[in-house]
């Protein structure tokens, strides 16, 4: 097995879950994936050699444009987990503060939470995202910025919760 089918072996998970947040559907994660290797292995003479997760990734977003393009829909970006389901972390979460943090997330634009999702679940520092996205990276500082700070407002008026005492 070559250098290049290894690296690339072991990307798969991290694929599956960008996938998986960008399709928010099972089915449709897996074909990008497939579409993304098929891509990889079709397009392998242009990599470069640099950072092969960083490539697939770059491939990815751009075959959800374009599977986005040609459905004529925004996309819905949400962290996943290997089921399917919202991920969380390894304590299991309070189901209502999931749905608010899901929620929350959802009325963030595509573009705040491609961003967020990129760097603050999958840990790529700020340039690698730009290259992914093919965006200057003070747009991606900017927008990271500015989901952060929607996100927070958003889950501070979702935690309003009135107790009336009854006389």
């Amino acid at each position: 097995m070559s250098r290049f089918e290894q690296e690339l072996l072991s990307v798969l998970p991290q694929l599956r879950r960008y996938a998986r947040s960008l399709s928010r559907n099972s089915e449709e994660a897996e074909d990008l994936v497939q579409d993304c290797v098929e891509r990889a292995f079709s397009k392998r003479v242009t990599w470069r050699g640099v950072n092969l997760r960083a490539w697939l990734m770059t491939i990815l977003t751009n075959l959800n444009r374009d599977r986005i393009g040609a459905q004529g829909r925004t996309p819905d970006l949400i962290s996943m987990d290997e089921a399917g389901e919202p991920a969380v972390s390894e304590v299991e979460a309070d189901p209502l503060e999931r749905d608010r943090l899901a929620a929350a997330l959802d009325r963030l634009g595509a573009d705040q939470r491609a961003v967020l999702m990129l760097i603050v679940v999958e840990g790529y520092r700020y340039a690698e995202v730009a290259a992914m996205l093919e965006i200057p990276i003070g747009t991606v500082m900017s927008r990271l910025s500015r989901a952060r700070r929607n996100l927070a407002r958003s889950l501070e008026t979702d935690n309003i919760v009135e107790f009336r005492r009854s006389r």
